[in-house]
């Protein structure tokens, strides 16, 4: 059951690393607000039917409480605003830059927590930032002076998963699961497409754009949560937290086979001190056992 519960998360971070080219897909095509929405309010609907057969069996009785949408309101746009520069950055960068850049922020979490809530940062954690900062300078100049607009929008929402992480382990915790990330993905969805409707001209279905939104929303949101909550149950939080960290390596590969992108060698060791950066950041939990990973379905 362990080796089937580690295969299962294989899976899953290959179809998260896999998603960015989806997002690079409908991102050439000048997308972000309405593909968004599109995908998350899919998602919605795909989670939804899961969440209800969960409240169902296990409080049929219960209720949302208003301190719960309070906070499902906060994640969601957190969540909305890191997804809208992510999406946006795919207009100017790669899957696999746009893979590895938003992986920051496992390593920008204790710095947050650290600049506003005054907790102590591991000596690890400060080694792994300083490695991230590097690799990330390395990845997007190529270690030339010139930093790509589509990179810095990347880091950009990576700042905002690191304060949705934040968010979900200090607060979203008291609540059902299952419902609270049904109410952020709505939130989500909702916020996305009220700007898109403002902002963007309406997409023009394709079935390259409609792929786009269908593998994110059915695979990368709904499947993904599914197998990740079966799989987590049956697998150390530490392991699962390392198996998962594979997604931004499963993004270049992605992009290189399918969209053809490339890296030099300077970027290639700027992806390899990321992703020490994002294991070394975790790995002081390994003998633990306390990584908590449930967020990372969120950010997706």
């Amino acid at each position: 059951m362990r080796l089937k519960a580690d295969l299962t998360l294989l899976v899953v971070s290959v179809i998260w690393g896999s998603a960015f080219v989806a997002q690079r897909v409908a991102g050439q095509m000048g997308s972000v607000y309405l593909f968004n929405g599109a995908r998350y309010l899919l998602a919605v609907l795909v989670v939804l039917p899961l969440a209800l057969h969960v409240k169902r069996i296990e409080n049929p009785h219960s209720k949302i409480s208003r301190d719960q949408y309070k906070w499902m309101f906060i994640a969601g746009f957190l969540l909305f605003v890191g997804s809208a520069f992510q999406q946006a950055g795919m207009l100017y960068t790669t899957a696999g830059n746009a893979g590895f850049i938003t992986s920051l922020y496992v390593v920008l979490v204790p710095v947050a927590l650290f600049i506003i809530w005054r907790e102590k940062m591991h000596w690890m954690s400060i080694a792994a930032v300083a490695l991230a900062g590097l690799g990330a300078f390395l990845l997007s100049t190529g270690g030339k002076f010139e930093v790509r607009a589509g990179d810095v929008l990347e880091l950009t929402g990576a700042l905002f998963w690191t304060f949705h992480v934040i968010i979900l382990g200090k607060f979203a915790s008291r609540f059902e699961a299952l419902t609270f990330s049904v109410g952020q993905l709505f939130v989500c969805a909702i916020l996305n497409l009220g700007v898109g409707f403002f902002a963007e001209p309406m997409m023009t279905f394709n079935w390259p754009l409609m792929f786009a939104i269908a593998y994110t929303a059915f695979f990368s949101l709904g499947l993904c949560y599914t197998l990740q909550v079966w799989a987590q149950s049956h697998t150390p939080p530490a392991d699962a937290a390392l198996i998962l960290s594979l997604e931004s390596v499963f993004a270049v590969i992605s992009g290189w086979l399918i969209l053809n992108e490339k890296l030099v060698s300077n970027q290639i060791i700027g992806c390899s001190l990321i992703f020490v950066a994002v294991v070394l950041s975790q790995f002081k939990e390994w003998n633990s056992g306390t990584i908590d990973h449930d967020h990372l379905i969120e950010g997706r």
